[in-house]
């Protein structure tokens, strides 16, 4: 497997770390930058963005690989679609039975 880092003078952890704050918090690319320029590391947003744009795929298949593993060690797991009205939109919760609700889809009646 080839290291998807190796042509980047930042760490991995630096890399991780801003892509993961901008995706998970609601934070600008600027404040992104901002905070990085705190601990050290000299990033402009146009950095963070192309992380972004390179590793933010990389990174969701990594977490979804995670929940897909964790979401197995159940022996016998199945799927309910709930529909629910919400503030006068339709809402399709889609949860594992007995745990909590795992994604939330919108859409217009």
């Amino acid at each position: 497997m080839r290291n998807p880092f190796r042509y980047f003078n930042s760490s991995p952890e630096i890399i991780r770390l801003a892509v993961m704050m901008y995706v998970k918090y609601p934070l600008s690319l600027r404040n992104v930058e901002d905070l990085l320029s705190e601990r050290g590391s000299t990033s402009s947003y146009e950095t963070v963005r192309f992380w972004w744009n390179r590793f933010g795929p990389m990174f969701a298949a990594e977490i979804r690989k995670k929940r897909v593993a964790h979401m197995g060690g159940y022996p016998q797991w199945r799927w309910h679609l709930d529909e629910v009205f919400r503030e006068g939109q339709r809402q399709a919760l889609l949860s594992l039975a007995g745990c909590r609700i795992t994604k939330a889809r919108f859409w217009k009646p």
